[in-house]
C-alpha cells in the first residue's frame, strides 16, 4: 500500500540526479589539466521535471526513468591555451549545489517518513 508513494520516488530521483551530477563534477575536476577536455554536465533536476510536465507525463511515469536516462553533454569553451575548458571554481560551485540538492532529497525523505510513521501511530 505505501510502497509507491510519489514523494518517496521524487526524493529518490532527486538523490540519484545529485549523485550523477556529483560524479560528473569529480570527473571534470580530475581532467582539469587534460588538453582539449570539455567539462561534462547534465540537465538540472528542475528542468527535467519541467520537460516531463510539458510532455504531459504523470509523476508515476517520469521520475525514475527520466533521471536514469540523463546523458551528459559537453559545456564550456576552450578558454585555456591547451583547449581545456574546465574552471575549478565553477566546478566547486556546482559541487556545492549538488550537495545541497542531495541534502534536500534526504530532508524530503526523512520528513515524509516521519509523517508516515505519525499516520500509522509510531514515532
Amino acid at each position: 500500500m505505501f510502497e509507491n508513494l510519489d514523494i518517496f520516488r521524487m526524493a529518490q530521483s532527486m538523490a540519484i540526479h545529485a549523485g550523477k551530477r556529483q560524479a560528473l563534477i569529480a570527473q571534470n575536476i580530475a581532467n582539469a589539466d587534460t588538453p582539449g577536455y570539455k567539462p561534462l554536465e547534465i540537465t538540472s533536476f528542475s528542468e527535467v521535471i519541467q520537460r516531463s510536465n510539458a510532455a504531459g507525463q504523470t509523476a508515476r511515469n517520469r521520475l525514475p526513468q527520466t533521471v536514469a536516462g540523463l546523458e551528459p553533454f559537453a559545456s564550456g569553451d576552450g578558454s585555456a591555451p591547451n583547449g581545456n575548458a574546465v574552471s575549478i571554481e565553477a566546478e566547486m560551485v556546482k559541487a556545492v549545489e549538488s550537495k545541497q540538492q542531495h541534502d534536500q532529497a534526504l530532508a524530503i525523505y526523512k520528513s515524509s517518513m516521519s509523517i508516515l510513521r505519525g499516520a500509522i501511530g509510531r514515532r
